[in-house]
């Protein structure tokens, strides 16, 4: 017997449930916003989470290209825009390096990517080639992480100064700006979802894409943790070879 469709209220509020799985839970994201990490944590965060920075906009520009709704993508392109920056914007790439400055680090080890761990790099990769892959509805649903993004924003903006007074207050304009941004993202693809994802077989995929790109960012700091708190990064245990 085929099931009836949740109506609209149900299945985004079984979207929004979602959120218990969502990275702000990970222990090493507790950690962060209760002051724990230290200085080489947070720096190995920041490090790390500029690669999936730079790919976002690139993810963006793959659901545009297999988008055949011109208005979807009226909306959708402003994500990348956000990102890449404009005349008189410098985006939220740039913010970032920002925020890697305020930290103590150089943009050339973020723009070379010399601390990217090979988890975060995979993880990361699999998102974009799944927003390659998939429809653009479907990869716009996976974004709907963004529904609990900005609560991990205002956090950071609450509990960061305090907890780490070491970093340059000039560092968390990324954060503000995505307040505002976020949310007006998550209008679009919610609206997208719920009208696109319409019968409970449909309802139920949308879910396992939600969920597809929650595992993503839980993954991500899975490899951060075994790198900066557990001190067990990629090949630690191995004899390097000597390099003439």
């Amino acid at each position: 017997m085929i099931k009836p469709p949740w109506c609209r209220e149900e299945f985004e509020a079984r979207l929004r449930a979602k959120g218990a799985y969502y990275h702000i839970h990970h222990p090493f994201h507790i950690a962060m916003n209760n002051g724990q990490c230290t200085t080489e944590q947070i720096r190995g965060w920041v490090a790390n989470r500029f690669y999936y920075q730079t790919i976002i906009p690139i993810k963006d520009a793959a659901i545009l290209a297999n988008c055949n709704d011109r208005d979807a993508r009226r909306l959708w392109v402003q994500r990348i825009i956000d990102h890449d920056g404009h005349s008189g914007e410098d985006g939220g790439i740039e913010a970032w390096l920002r925020l890697g400055e305020a930290c103590g680090m150089r943009r050339a080890e973020l723009l070379e990517h010399r601390h990217l761990l090979p988890g975060v790099r995979f993880a990361v990769d699999a998102y974009l080639n799944f927003a390659r892959r998939a429809t653009w509805q479907e990869a716009a649903c996976s974004s709907l992480t963004e529904l609990f993004a900005p609560d991990i924003h205002q956090k950071r903006l609450d509990n960061w100064p305090a907890h780490y007074a070491w970093i340059e207050p000039s560092g968390y304009q990324y954060f503000r700006s995505r307040l505002n941004e976020a949310r007006r993202d998550v209008e679009h693809g919610l609206r997208v979802t719920l009208d696109y994802f319409t019968t409970r077989e449909q309802q139920k995929h949308a879910l396992t894409l939600l969920q597809f790109k929650l595992d993503i960012l839980w993954s991500m700091l899975d490899a951060v943790t075994m790198a900066y708190v557990h001190h067990t990064p990629p090949y630690h245990n191995c004899e390097m070879p000597k390099h003439d």
